[in-house]
């Protein structure tokens, strides 16, 4: 049996529900009520130590981190394959996934947080936001503590968005000549970056694709994939469920 644990807007969980989508896998589906703190459960904890999600639970054994539940998923399954058979477009495969766990994936965090989730600690001191939010999570303690109860400092937005159009921009010269990351074979590559974009198009950013065109007609097309449909149910933005405050016009200029 295959059971994924996961949260609808979870960015991770979705990039793991779109390559399930595109291997044509059937799983069970175990939400994780993440405003609840679910993760920090010592059930969960016992299955991810992380206290995040997404987990995959094949016959009972847990595979964590989503881009590795990704490539286990098309090593372990039939279905539509994911990953090159060339070594060379392999390992290429593999350095753009890298670099998007190390740029995009963790950037994402900083805008979706300070214009959304921040709001739900507003009430709250700094000492017990600390005590009682930020210091119980193994994985993102100092990532709580650097938001607080109000957000991130505009230093830290205009930062963040810096790297995500870094990622735009050297995305558009690999899109310049072929649909997908890796030429006319769509990838985990694709697949993982997906949620950064969606994400942004979430929070009112699209704009920082402007006139990349490369980038824009990948995601159209990526969007038009049934997997895509499939990925993102009714409720998997977070505009669907709270409010999203708007940046300032520093951050969005990339001032500090």
């Amino acid at each position: 049996m295959l059971e994924l644990y996961h949260a609808l807007t979870s960015t991770c969980s979705q990039k793991v529900r779109l390559c399930l989508a595109e291997k044509n896998i059937e799983w069970v589906s175990r939400p994780v009520n993440l405003a609840a703190e679910e993760h920090l459960t010592p059930a969960y904890l016992a299955l991810n130590p992380n206290g995040v999600v997404p987990t995959l639970v094949h016959d009972g054994r847990p595979v964590v981190d989503s881009s590795v539940i990704c490539e286990y998923l098309d090593e372990t399954f039939p279905g539509p394959k994911l990953t090159p058979e060339d070594p060379v477009e392999r390992a290429a495969m593999r350095a753009w996934m890298r670099f998007f766990e190390e740029v995009p994936t963790a950037a994402i965090r900083v805008p979706s947080f300070h214009q959304v989730i921040a709001r739900r600690y507003q009430a709250l001191d700094e000492q017990t936001f600390v005590e009682k939010i930020a210091d119980i999570r193994p994985l993102r303690k100092n990532f709580y503590r650097r938001m607080g109860p109000h957000g991130f400092s505009q230093a830290e937005v205009a930062e963040a968005l810096d790297e995500l159009r870094h990622t735009i921009a050297r995305m558009e010269r690999a899109l310049e000549n072929s649909p997908w990351l890796i030429g006319a074979q769509f990838t985990l590559a694709d697949i993982v970056v997906t949620p950064s974009f969606d994400r942004l198009d979430d929070l009112g950013l699209a704009s920082l694709w402007a006139g990349k065109p490369g980038v824009a007609n990948w995601f159209t097309r990526l969007k038009s994939r049934s997997s895509f449909a499939l990925a993102y149910p009714k409720g998997s933005r977070l505009s669907e469920r709270e409010p999203v405050r708007p940046l300032g016009k520093a951050a969005l200029a990339g001032l500090c």
